[in-house]
């Protein structure tokens, strides 16, 4: 978009903003905005962002995240920017009752209403927001075949990965040759069903000594806690490999033979993608955006959500048949064929470019 547009990043500062900075070659704006519900805070953020937009005048104002969305689409409507488009890229609610998930309804829809354009990243999130009738399906649109920013196919290629940076970090980790490797890569949660994948993996591991579980992601112990004995487990299992964030998830994916992917709830799952793009089949759970990267059979298998038993199942299954495993470039190619990411821009900017015309 920097082509075409000059680009500002507004986000809470932090080394990720400043990073977006070098990576992208863009300017950026600190806003400090908090990932919970706090009004005094977020209003504070509103009235903070309507100044930064009445100050750097933008033609478009596109929102990411729930919080990002309801800030952003506010100020931006305040200030009478007349292209205010919001992304929804999945939705804590859906895993939230009661009071708070009225609380959390409202808001939504207020975020819709303040928005010109909703783009929902994937078709069950679609489908989703018209059923609980968040707003009208004119509103709606989803950039060419789903997902936020697509993948980038070149970066995400097993050839990038040498058989040397591959048996280096096997041996770092302790794989044998004869293992066979199950990923995870995502936040260590509760709803990224965490507490399923590691009591199915503890009873796969007990009878199986090849199986190892990779885990990729930090512990969030402020939101979505795990439970302690998921915890016990992932600290005392010594077939369990957990890592920590890496900044590079490639080489990981280079020497595992299949993801595990079983959340309760996305948007459209940036994980699954890369997995595919680097030959990997997946297990996910039958969940929007996954159940859509996912062909059954083909490229992985769908499993129900938060059924431990189930998940087992196809671990074992992967397992078992690890020999006459699902082929890797039809894995790739399942996903550069609909996500790769030049294919997510192009139709970006021209809807961009379509909106500018609209209200030229």
């Amino acid at each position: 978009m920097s082509s075409h547009f000059e680009v500002i990043g507004i986000s809470s500062s932090g080394k990720e903003l400043d990073d977006v900075a070098i990576e992208e070659g863009i300017r950026i704006i600190p806003l400090q905005m908090t990932r919970t519900i706090s009004p005094i805070g977020d209003l504070r953020s509103v009235w903070r962002l309507y100044k930064i937009i009445r100050r750097e005048k933008p033609a478009i104002v596109h929102t990411h995240t729930p919080k990002a969305g309801i800030v952003g689409m506010m100020a931006a409507k305040l200030a009478g920017v007349k292209i205010r488009i919001h992304t929804v890229a999945g939705m804590p609610l859906m895993e939230i009752s009661g009071m708070k998930r009225k609380l959390l309804n409202f808001v939504e829809k207020l975020t819709y209403r303040f928005a010109t354009r909703v783009y929902p990243n994937s078709k069950g999130l679609y489908d989703f927001i018209l059923k609980e009738k968040f707003t009208r399906s004119n509103k709606l649109n989803i950039i060419a075949n789903g997902s936020s920013n697509g993948i980038d196919i070149a970066h995400f290629d097993p050839a990038q990965i040498s058989q040397e940076q591959r048996n280096l970090l096997k041996q770092e980790l302790g794989i044998q040759p004869n293992d066979y490797v199950f990923i995870f890569v995502g936040r260590l949660v509760g709803d990224k069903g965490i507490n399923e994948m590691i009591a199915a993996f503890k009873e796969i591991s007990a009878e199986n000594q090849q199986a190892k579980l990779l885990i990729l992601g930090d512990f969030e112990h402020a939101l979505d806690p795990l439970r302690s004995s998921t915890i016990s487990e992932i600290e005392n299992n010594s077939q369990i490999l957990a890592v920590g964030f890496q900044e590079d998830v490639r080489p990981y994916f280079a020497i595992s033979d299949i993801l595990v992917f079983p959340s309760y709830r996305e948007g459209f799952p940036n994980v699954v993608m890369q997995a595919g793009a680097m030959g990997l089949p997946a297990i996910v759970s039958n969940i929007n955006g996954c159940n859509e990267i996912i062909k059954e059979g083909e490229n992985g298998w769908i499993i129900p959500a938060k059924n431990e038993e189930q998940l087992k199942l196809a671990m074992l299954n992967a397992l078992k048949n690890a020999h006459s495993e699902m082929n890797p470039d039809l894995c790739r190619k399942l996903i550069s064929d609909r996500y790769e990411q030049s294919v997510i821009w192009k139709s970006l900017l021209k809807e961009y470019q379509n909106l500018l015309k609209g209200v030229s």
